[in-house]
């Protein structure tokens, strides 16, 4: 005991020196790389803002989903599928999930203009209709010259979280059109790619409508505000935004300059702001450096007093799943010397009886194979919930293989241990597992056995387990009692 708790301390102390000198060195080293970069932004304030190329690479960004929009339109598949007359939905959901795999898409959908329904990864979402107004962009693609078009919508399919949609047109072999096929991406993924904008190009990027509201800014910029009119003097540049042209201004946010470019993007419908400061100093690296270093030194302190209670419960935790079976929350096989051991001294010390169940489900390969395995671990957890229910807080319950559990009932007669397995039978034949929307029924078949006088553990679960057998050999779904052998 001296020497595992001399080695928490000493890991510990390791733990905490390696943290705080990794703070310190990053820390450190990131206030340097700062510095230098900053100074090399100050020397280049002559440089034009880079805002074309952000707008280059957003628009590049775009091409990606509008390449994968466009061989979901051409797909032979797809048109063969709506001119056979959809006859199986399972075949188009099972496509569109594909393709949302594959190309890492946030959904992906198809609606047929044969009959007006709306499918995406998960199956049939709705039938759209001219009257409803969140169909109105299926309607608006259906009647456009263009292929395709980039809108940005709700989704209905993932709880209208705010998406960028590629609606691409499809048409038969004939060139009539015959439907609307794309992707989506979050709104998410885009602010994502602001983030890596302005890291790697130091400006501060966001989008603003044509009504001046800020619509979608990055995570690491300085950007609070709702609208333009609220940033500093910006409100005054409004007037002057182009749609066809790109313009460059200059405003005072906060007391401090910045250069501004703005273009109008004409797929979003949204106006690109991408900024600058020039007179960015060395304070902000050098106070950022001295929180980096305080908030360092007060994690390692709270790793310091924190980290042995956290290795104490590592432990614990690994403890319990050497000894839980992770599927059914029962004891596991593991555990089961201990507790019987434990059972068996209890029960001699105070003269007290002992019974064991031995409980396998039914044809329990047949569910996995025909109903899949996560209908089997239904089942599974469905019988361990049902046993369980069955006993006292005082019995004993483990799963003990892959389809088999172990009961043992302290201060319990062979009478009462056939009651208890003649009700965990009954309980399990009439409960019903539903599995997406199947419903699987089991039953068990269970040995029991009680302990006979001078008896060994592994006589005891021979016993049951020979009842058990005879219980599969006489039909299933049925107990068995294993009679207590003589001259023991």
């Amino acid at each position: 005991m001296v020497k595992t708790v001399y080695s928490k301390r000493v890991l510990v102390l390791a733990v905490s020196a390696l943290l705080l000198v990794g703070f310190l060195a990053t820390s450190i080293a990131s206030y340097w790389v700062s510095r230098q970069s900053l100074r090399s932004a100050i020397s280049d304030t002559e440089l034009p803002l880079t805002s074309d190329n952000i707008y280059s690479e957003i628009q590049n960004d775009l091409v990606r989903p509008i390449i994968i929009s466009s061989l979901m339109a051409s797909d032979t598949f797809v048109r063969d599928w709506v001119l056979d007359g959809e006859q199986d939905e399972r075949q188009i959901t099972q496509y569109l999930a594909e393709i949302k795999e594959r190309y890492n898409a946030f959904t992906s959908f198809f609606v047929s203009d044969l009959s007006r329904n709306y499918y995406h990864a998960e199956g049939l979402l709705k039938r759209v209709r001219p009257d409803e107004e969140r169909d109105v962009w299926y309607y608006r693609v259906r009647d456009m010259a263009n292929d395709y078009e980039i809108n940005v919508d709700p989704d209905m399919a993932n709880s209208d979280a705010l998406t960028i949609f590629i609606n691409y047109r499809v048409k038969d072999y004939s060139g009539n059109f015959i439907g609307a096929t794309g992707i989506g991406l979050t709104v998410n993924a885009v602010r994502s790619k602001i983030d890596d904008y302005q890291q790697r190009f130091d400006r501060t990027v966001y989008f603003v409508d044509e009504r001046g509201k800020l619509v979608m800014v990055g995570q690491g910029g300085d950007v609070t505000e709702t609208e333009v009119a609220a940033r500093g003097d910006l409100a005054k540049v409004l007037p002057d935004l182009s749609k066809t042209e790109t313009k460059s201004f200059q405003y005072t946010y906060k007391g401090e300059a910045r250069l501004l470019n703005v273009r109008y993007i004409n797929e979003l419908h949204w106006y690109l702001f991408v900024e600058k400061s020039d007179e960015e100093a060395l304070a902000g690296i050098t106070r950022t450096l001295y929180w980096n270093l305080l908030i360092s030194f007060v994690i390692t302190l709270l790793v310091l007093f924190g980290a042995r209670q956290v290795i104490n419960r590592f432990q614990g935790r690994l403890e319990e799943m050497a000894t839980t079976d992770q599927l059914t929350g029962l004891a596991s096989r593991h555990a089961y010397e201990m507790l019987m051991q434990q059972a068996m001294r209890d029960a001699q010390r105070h003269k007290q009886s002992l019974a064991m169940l031995m409980v396998d489900i039914d044809r329990f390969k047949l569910i996995n194979d025909g109903f899949g395995h996560i209908a089997g671990d239904r089942v599974l957890r469905g019988v361990a919930d049902a046993i369980r229910a069955a006993l006292r807080s005082s019995d004993i319950i483990c799963r003990w293989g892959g389809d088999e559990f172990l009961v043992v009932l302290r201060n319990c007669d062979i009478a009462n241990g056939q009651r208890i397995a003649e009700t965990i039978r009954t309980v399990v034949e009439q409960a019903e597992f539903n599995v997406a929307g199947n419903v699987v029924a089991a039953s068990v078949c269970v040995g029991v056995a009680s302990l006979a006088p001078g008896e060994t553990l592994d006589h005891l679960l021979t016993r049951a387990d020979d009842a058990l057998f005879q219980a599969k050999e006489e039909g299933r779904n049925c107990v068995r009692v294993a009679e207590t052998p003589p001259g023991i």
